[in-house]
């Protein structure tokens, strides 16, 4: 018979608990150090990348610049491209009002210039043809990123000609129509020169450099949704053409066989006779 087996107090067992506790919580204390160590390595690494991108950027930045001086010359011979553009892009268009795209006809070029550094910001300048609407020839908005990584903005002061203030009007319109055409009627696209508000989250801005300004032509080539839907009704009036035509066809068909047969009933009457 074997020796009966030595029990365990439970002090003892609880003992062994908290010694595995105090070991379990060294290692992590350990691991959590080791981890923070290799995120540093992690971190530093980004921004070394950080630095290689934008000296990249800086050099292919450089070497675009004719390519955008090109491509201005040939925009140049195409009336109201960037008017165009703009109605075209959708974000831009909901900013647009009746008498903005007026304006906007006289807009012949727009240029979009990162400052030297690039993380610091840009510049967007609208050049104008003679216009009813304002004295400028060429308008610029400025958005800057200080070295405390705050954003601002500053721009041209457009100088209106006498009763031509869009951004007044549009005010005016829709103080008198109401609440609801105010949803309806967009402040006029010119209020973004004087709105400094909010520089660092302004969408127009970004659009017309991130989304415009790289490749103009995709918005000037989209096709006008209203021609669309006329080829689409042109194309439905010649299919319902073709089945009035078909219809008439087998309407005639139907005739001539009748005859036929009424010829051939004749016929079998004369035997007959």
């Amino acid at each position: 018979m074997s020796a009966p087996a030595a029990k365990v107090s439970k002090k003892e067992l609880n003992s062994n608990h908290d010694g595995a506790d105090e070991t379990s919580e060294k290692e992590q204390q350990e691991a959590i150090e080791h981890i923070d160590e290799v995120q540093n390595e992690i971190d530093r690494l980004n921004e070394q990348a950080s630095e290689e991108i934008l000296k990249v950027e800086q050099k292919y930045n450089k070497l675009r610049q004719p390519f955008f001086q090109k491509r201005s010359e040939l925009i140049a011979k195409i009336p109201n491209f960037w008017v165009t553009t703009f109605v075209n892009h959708p974000q831009v268009s909901a900013l647009l009002g009746e008498e903005d795209e007026e304006a906007l006809h006289y807009l012949t070029r727009v240029e979009v210039t990162e400052f030297e550094d690039i993380k610091s910001g840009y510049r967007i300048d609208f050049y104008y043809d003679e216009n009813p609407y304002f004295e400028n020839k060429v308008l610029s908005k400025e958005f800057h990123l200080n070295e405390s990584g705050d954003p601002s903005s500053k721009s041209t002061e457009i100088k209106w000609k006498s009763g031509k203030d869009l951004t007044k009007r549009s005010s005016q319109t829709q103080n008198k129509a109401g609440k609801k055409r105010q949803h309806e009627e967009p402040e006029s696209f010119f209020t973004w020169f004087t709105d400094h508000s909010d520089a660092g989250a302004d969408e127009l801005g970004e659009v017309i450099k991130d989304d415009i300004w790289p490749n103009p032509l995709q918005y000037y080539l989209v096709p006008d949704m209203d021609d669309e839907e006329g080829e689409g009704e042109d194309d439905d009036d010649d299919e319902e053409g073709l089945e009035d035509i078909d219809e008439e066809g087998d309407e005639d068909d139907g005739e001539e066989d009748e005859e036929e047969d009424d010829g051939d009933d004749g016929e079998d009457d004369g035997e007959d006779d």
